[in-house]
């Protein structure tokens, strides 16, 4: 019974303390001073904001960058898918453990 009433008013005060501290955040401020009047400040055309995407193009680099053709991307491309089916048929043929984990040639892979 006494482990009970030391529970409730361990309960009371704790509510009684969340209310003033609701009560204080939620008062609104009103003070006895009069309000002074703001003022009235010129009327000047607000700068716009900057935005992240914007209408301007940004300067190119400065460096000159180096242009790759097309063609040889391609011909990489093709090379490495050549030597990734030679590597699968090898397998096909005679599957291996040691074929399965073998690392591939390509100069792609890490």
């Amino acid at each position: 019974m006494e482990m009970f009433l030391m529970a409730l008013c361990i309960t009371v005060f704790g509510v009684g303390v969340a209310a003033a501290a609701f009560g204080a955040a939620t008062r609104s401020e009103h003070s006895d001073s009069p309000e002074r009047p703001q003022p009235q400040l010129p009327l000047v055309k607000a700068i716009a904001p900057t935005r992240f995407f914007s209408d301007t193009v940004p300067a190119p680099p400065a460096m000159p960058t180096r242009q790759v053709p097309i063609e040889v991307l391609l011909l990489q491309i093709e090379n490495h898918v050549r030597m990734e089916q030679a590597a699968a048929e090898s397998f096909l043929e005679s599957p291996t453990q040691a074929k399965l984990h073998s690392k591939t040639n390509s100069p792609f892979v890490n």
